[in-house]
């Protein structure tokens, strides 16, 4: 299991149309699309830079982990996601290396997505999260 690229970047933010101000208006950046997952608690919008993509995270409730988060650290970096062929394979791959998952197994995202996330204490602080369309 080795990525293939990082799939997005994803930012915790209070309020979408106030972050998208900074991306579209200073950064010149298209939000190329807004959704809602509801099972996560989550408002997300998408933006390109180069095959990378942007992804901001609005709470939907106050019991979201995303709320949680803000409540605790603020806005910022979230997590980072990488492109993998098989979600699951990669997530078994890395648990047999010692890495402890959040998702044992792999549960529907954004864009149709296939994710699973690592913890944050295995990954160096930073959440991490395997995608894949598959």
């Amino acid at each position: 299991m080795i990525p293939s690229k990082i799939e997005h970047v994803a930012i915790a933010v209070k309020s979408i149309e106030e972050a998208r101000k900074f991306f579209e208006g200073v950064l010149g950046l298209e939000c190329y699309a807004i959704e809602e997952v509801a099972d996560q608690k989550v408002k997300t919008a998408f933006f390109k830079v180069g095959e990378t993509k942007i992804e901001l995270l609005e709470p939907t409730s106050p019991d979201s982990t995303v709320a949680g988060f803000i409540e605790k650290r603020g806005e910022g970096l979230h997590h980072i996601a990488f492109a993998v062929d098989n979600v699951n394979e990669s997530l078994a791959a890395v648990e047999e290396k010692g890495v402890k998952l959040i998702d044992k197994q792999q549960r529907n995202g954004a864009e149709g997505l296939h994710i699973g996330f690592l913890h944050p204490k295995y990954t160096s602080g930073v959440l991490t999260e395997f995608c894949s369309k598959n």
